[in-house]
């Protein structure tokens, strides 16, 4: 069977890996060469005044930022030993919500205030975001464990009427050890244990950490909350996974990688970024241009931008993921290094976002999902969750571009809807169209984002990109039905009459492609209806039966049709 069959079982690559570091110092020894024989000099890089205007100060404010959020450290001993209403499922999470909102604006709006070179103003936004998770993280667990030792001195009185006997709270942990698993040989608990006393056994272990070495509040000191800083985590635990020892060659590897990817990033930059920008900026200001002209220099500068994008992207993740978190797990013995997966064979954004960035999966899913699934519904839970990345994304581009232009937001937020398509059982078993879809969408949103194109003609891109993907969609539909013995089932079946992605009044997408595709499709609704509820099938968004008084008022966005042997009638 060939290695490269999607069936295979042979997953080594790193051959690839090494050709691609090959490949780099080719196109960084090709690039010096043309440098010296125009200029006499190997590396001409105009942008090193960005890196070096701002250094000292950002040294000093990063210092600062990180410095300040030791606050959290008195102020989680004033919400532990209050009794009152500063007490942390009182006003306390209140107050450390405010002062958190406090330091984000502060700190966000600073680089801003110092007009920052966009270097520097982007390396202290991303440091400042993490720092942000890891604060969040820290104070919400911490209150969590607060709370639940309140509960367990009351347990320690006499029980009254008035006693709170409600199962004890367990929060997500961010990792799965092995060593958290008890071994074979230890006793099963007692059956016929006390509920109190099962109470008390629960409070107390969540308490402790997974491994037993740590126990609440012993963690509240300095050196404890220094070491959560430096390690390469967004999601605070009692105690986390460790190596024995450190192993100095492989962080003196990864540290020189580092630099090492920043010096590739800025070549790449330099040689195939900056000039077709330039060269692009000065041809569009000509005067007496028509609009075919213009748009013909700005496909012309898409195209040139494509391949350094995605180089310079592949670099990004390397460094960061790959060199730069490295070397803290090793500064730190951290044992726990699985920072992504193989998100390069992602079908769809949902995929990509779980195993592109997983420390930051971890603490969305553990403290943004999670925490919202007790008060909202699954998709609701959902869509906070991107909101809230959304926000993060839109304020890194604007960072970088010194305006709010909503690019970042509306890119993330247009994930949702193709996501919900690609989940489609007839559109997901397209893996390798799926896979070239991702990766489409990845390269040519990089190059229109950094493209300088206007709002309006931005959105009208990605909306014309939208369409290529419908026939795409189409077909994949219409190979589904081809076979399907009764649309009126396949109705029932993906939830289209009741409403998938839709409200009383809304348009479904799902719907919106029937009509343009499949017009001639039609039939009574009342078919839809029964089969709903002969069935019992659910929403695909909400998992919830649709109750017959909300279907009957639902809009037929897309009715059902009867179908013979041979031929679909109307």
């Amino acid at each position: 069977m060939s290695y490269f069959d999607p069936t295979s079982e042979y997953a080594n690559f790193t051959g690839f890996f090494v050709l691609f570091w090959i490949g780099l110092a080719i196109m960084a020894l090709t690039a010096g060469l043309r440098n010296f024989k125009e200029t006499g000099s190997f590396f001409n890089i105009k942008q090193w005044p960005l890196f070096t205007e701002n250094i000292y100060e950002l040294a000093a404010s990063d210092a600062l930022m990180v410095a300040s959020t030791a606050l959290s450290l008195p102020l989680h001993f004033m919400y532990k030993r209050s009794a009152g209403w500063l007490r942390w499922n009182r006003g306390g999470m209140l107050v450390q919500s405010l002062y958190q909102l406090c330091w984000i604006v502060f700190w966000c709006s600073w680089p801003f205030v110092r007009d920052w070179t966009w270097t520097a103003q982007v390396f202290f936004t991303l440091h400042l975001l993490a720092i942000g998770m890891k604060l969040h993280s820290w104070a919400f667990y911490n209150g969590h464990l607060s709370t639940t030792l309140n509960r367990l001195k009351v347990l320690d009185m006499p029980i009254t009427a008035q006693t709170p006997t409600t199962a004890a709270v367990r929060y997500p942990h961010s990792f799965e050890s092995a060593l958290v698993n008890p071994s074979p040989g230890e006793p099963d608990e007692p059956e016929d244990i006390s509920p109190i006393n099962q109470l008390r056994g629960d409070l107390a272990r969540e308490l402790t950490s997974p491994m037993g070495n740590v126990t609440y509040p012993q963690n509240l000191t300095l050196w404890n909350y220094w070491d959560y800083l430096l390690c390469p985590t967004l999601c605070y635990e009692l105690e986390y996974p460790r190596l024995e020892r450190t192993n100095p060659l492989e962080l003196f590897y990864k540290t020189l990688a580092v630099f090492g990817c920043i010096f590739l990033m800025t070549i790449t930059s330099e040689e195939f970024i900056i000039p077709v920008l330039h060269d692009s900026s000065v041809r569009l200001q000509a005067p007496s241009l028509s609009y075919t002209d213009r748009g013909l220099i700005f496909a012309e500068t898409v195209s040139q931008l494509l391949f350094p994008f995605m180089v310079t992207f592949l670099l990004v993740f390397l460094v960061i993921f790959e060199y730069l978190l490295g070397a803290f797990a090793e500064i730190t013995r951290f044992g726990d290094r699985r920072f992504y997966a193989d998100w390069w064979n992602s079908l769809d954004w949902l995929e990509f976002s779980r195993e592109w960035n997983i420390p930051v999966h971890h603490f969305f899913r553990r403290h943004v999902y999670s925490a919202s699934r007790t008060t909202m519904t699954r998709p609701f839970a959902t869509l906070v969750t991107f909101v809230i990345s959304s926000l993060a994304h839109e304020l890194v581009m604007g960072c970088i571009t010194r305006k709010f232009r909503g690019y970042g937001f509306f890119m993330m937020m247009m994930q949702m809807p193709i996501v919900m398509v690609q989940r489609l059982p007839w559109v997901r078993k397209r893996t390798l169209l799926n896979n070239v879809l991702f990766w489409c969408s990845m390269i040519l949103g990089l190059s229109l984002v950094s493209s300088n194109v206007p709002l309006l003609p931005f959105f009208v891109l990605v909306f014309v990109w939208i369409w290529l993907l419908l026939p795409f969609f189409a077909i994949c539909f219409t190979d589904f039905l081809s076979s399907t013995t009764d649309l009126c089932a396949l109705c029932a079946r993906i939830g289209i009459y009741p409403g998938f992605l839709s409200c009383k009044k809304g348009i479904t997408f799902a719907g919106f492609a029937f009509r343009r595709y499949m017009p001639q499709w039609r039939c009574q609704p009342p078919q839809c209806l029964h089969l709903w509820e002969k069935n019992k099938l659910h929403s695909p968004l909400t998992h919830k039966a649709r109750p017959r008084e909300e279907l009957s008022h639902a809009a037929p966005l897309v009715h059902c049709v009867s179908r013979s042997s041979s031929q679909w009638h109307l």
